[in-house]
């Protein structure tokens, strides 16, 4: 159920007076009306999604919060990697056998920034973290080509998650999210989200700002390319980024928020603060905050965020746009 309440403002603008406090009146009546009612502030407050796809649930009922075109599948980009790194751990490998970037790990469809230069060597530990906290394309390729059986064997286990998972418009078509046939609705994103909960490999990497790796024999920080994780009036659980042309920004978070834990799927935000414009008005949403109006308003955030800067870590790669 939801309210509309007008403000009569004929004449006002020769009255400002007037105004004040017919606006106060109004606002007075809204908060009764909810008070009487059992509605909290979120009676009359909603989220305009700049993205094209959005879904908000209650962790602990799965009541719908929030919903834009949940239903609908479209590109995921990066956040394929939960999905990847779900199969990787199932696959119960060792986590210190040392991988290599090979050349077959490269992918140039688009052109992208790597962590990762060909020839790098980590733990298969590692890997995973950098696949997911820093979205390294290089790292998921090689974790999914050094899968027991190979390739070939890890698509097949891809293929029975997805199905264990019930997810009904999933596609994966390669581990990275580079391919734009890489795509799912909402809807199953948060299923997955749900599923990679019970990883606490996937919890402890995405759930931290940075963390500090030695890579080729040298010590790198590596940053959160979910620019929100630590900062003040967030408890982000679990997140995931994803950012390619056929997918837009996207971004996967299980997030505990004014009492409760809420599972967040953003798909298809254009523009650089869209992404977070819309996680921050969710985040107000949830604790009956006002609304931000406009992204410009969050811009400053972004920058300071460092949202879209990532340590180049370029040594021997490519000094392009990361797949985030």
């Amino acid at each position: 159920m939801s309210f509309s309440f007008v403000i009569p403002l004929r004449r006002c603008w020769r009255k400002p007076w007037i105004t004040s406090l017919r606006m106060l009146k109004h606002f007075v009546v809204a908060s009764v009306m909810c008070s009487v009612l059992g509605f909290s502030s979120q009676c009359w407050s909603s989220v305009e999604f700049r993205s094209e796809r959005a879904l908000v649930v209650d962790e602990a009922t799965g009541e719908v919060l929030l919903d834009k075109n949940a239903s609908t599948a479209a590109p995921i980009a990066s956040v394929t990697k939960l999905m990847t790194i779900m199969v990787v751990l199932d696959g119960n490998q060792d986590p210190d056998e040392v991988l290599t970037i090979e050349r077959a790990d490269v992918d140039r469809r688009e052109s992208i920034r790597t962590c990762l230069p060909v020839g790098s060597k980590l733990p298969r530990s590692a890997m995973v973290t950098l696949a997911l906290l820093a979205s390294d394309n290089h790292a998921a390729a090689a974790l999914a080509r050094s899968y027991e059986g190979g390739r070939t064997a890890f698509d097949a286990a891809m293929q029975q998650k997805i199905a264990d998972l019930e997810l009904t418009s999933t596609t994966i078509d390669e581990p990275t999210g580079l391919s734009p046939l890489n795509a799912a609705s909402p809807q199953d994103l948060v299923k997955v989200l749900s599923a990679a909960k019970d990883y606490p490999e996937i919890a402890a990497s995405t759930s931290q700002a940075s963390q500090q790796l030695v890579v080729n024999g040298r010590e790198r920080n590596f940053k959160n390319t979910n620019g929100l994780v630590g900062m003040p009036g967030w408890d982000i659980l679990m997140s995931k980024t994803g950012t390619t042309l056929a997918a837009g920004r996207c971004l996967a978070m299980r997030v505990q928020s004014a009492g409760r834990t809420v599972l967040v799927v953003l798909m298809g935000a254009v523009g650089k603060s869209t992404r977070v414009f819309d996680a921050m008005n969710v985040r107000r949403f949830l604790s009956g905050e006002e609304q931000l109006s406009e992204p410009i308003r969050v811009a400053s955030s972004v920058r300071m965020l460092g949202q879209h800067r990532h340590p180049s870590h370029t040594r021997g790669g490519a000094k392009t746009r990361r797949s985030a």
